[in-house]
């Protein structure tokens, strides 16, 4: 009886105690909107290489495929500004230096995914001629972006018929002149 008694005891007493026991608030602190990819590669970048990929050859696996550009054609001088506004939200791009122009050199610029790919592939930065981004004018693929390294690296591709022929690897780093 006196086991019995303790037990009931123990049962009542976590009954009425326990649920009151969880009743407090954590303080999580205040939200905070999760950092975008807009944030890690917006303002000035400059080149620290630029090389050419045979994308053919590569596929063929025939060598060489690459060929390093950084100190032909003025490439060394390519320099590429993405602005944003005061949310963070992309606005205009100018490219500055005396590198051939593989692309334009103003207009506007969006990412197709503000966030890195779950799925590890390259996030598209897409440029465009007109503020409303209805006109678009070329793609370039992020293959690294800044993190513990100050480093941004895109990807411009020419293709015919859906086949890439050859690739331009942009290799940069901040501008901070």
């Amino acid at each position: 009886m006196k086991i019995l008694s303790k037990y009931f005891t123990t049962l009542f007493l976590l009954t009425v105690i326990l649920p009151f026991v969880a009743c407090n608030d954590t303080d999580d602190g205040n939200f905070v909107q999760p950092i975008t990819l807009y944030e890690k590669i917006k303002g000035d970048w400059k080149t620290t290489s630029v090389k050419q990929i045979d994308e053919i050859a590569k596929a063929n696996s025939q060598s060489p495929s690459e060929m390093t550009l950084t100190n032909l054609f003025d490439f060394s001088t390519f320099s590429i500004k993405l602005n944003v506004d005061t949310d963070n939200q992309p606005t205009t791009y100018e490219i500055g230096g005396k590198s051939p122009a593989l692309f334009p050199t103003t207009g506007f610029w969006s990412l197709d995914y503000p966030f890195p790919n779950t799925d590890g592939a390259s996030t598209i930065l897409i440029l465009y001629s007109d503020a409303a981004k209805t006109n678009k004018t070329g793609e370039l693929s992020i293959t690294a972006t800044p993190g513990a390294a100050q480093v941004l690296e895109l990807k411009f591709t020419r293709k015919t018929k859906g086949t890439a022929f050859v690739s331009y690897v942009y290799n940069l780093s901040p501008n901070n002149e």
